[in-house]
């Protein structure tokens, strides 16, 4: 008797294996925008939102003014930002309708280090601390080599089929 274990063969496999190739190209793209807005867009010290007591509050003032202010690299950075937690929150979704256990910790480590560094990215605007940048960097890395493996681990599943004789 031959036993399956593993991720389902076929379509949801591949599924997750080019989501998460999306993902790094994603991921791959913020970075540069990043490294873009970190070069060439100056955050004032003094804005609405600045060294606010409150973090939500302070970025409720803040995100609005600095689209309108900080110009469109500063926008596209954050709305890129904002598509790959959505796709990390989906491939989290996938990953645990698989049995690998791999892929389903190491994407939500990914989701962490993504969240993590959007959370920084919110606090460098608001106390303009370098610091923040670090842990987004700190952040992006995380993810970017928990999808890597993760990506690694759906192309080999099923290739060829993973058996247990029993």
């Amino acid at each position: 008797m031959v036993e399956k274990v593993g991720m389902p063969v076929g379509g949801f496999r591949r599924w997750l294996h080019w989501g998460l190739g999306l993902q790094l190209i994603l991921l791959g793209a913020e970075f540069l925008l990043g490294m873009a807005v970190n070069l060439w867009v100056a955050v004032p010290v003094h804005h609405p939102g600045a060294a606010a007591p409150d973090y939500f509050a302070g970025l409720l003032r803040g995100i609005p003014w600095a689209f309108w202010h900080l110009g469109g690299l500063f926008a596209a950075h954050v709305l890129l930002g904002l598509a790959v937690w959505l796709m990390a929150a989906g491939l989290l979704v996938g990953a645990w309708r698989t049995e690998e256990a791999a892929v389903r910790w190491a994407t939500l480590a990914g989701w962490v280090g993504i969240t993590g560094a959007g959370f920084n990215g919110g606090s460098f605007l608001n106390y303009n601390h370098a610091f923040s940048s670090f842990l987004m960097a700190l952040g992006f890395w995380l993810a970017a080599g928990c999808y890597v493996w993760s990506w690694g681990l759906t192309a080999a599943i099923g290739r060829p089929e993973v058996s247990r004789r029993g």
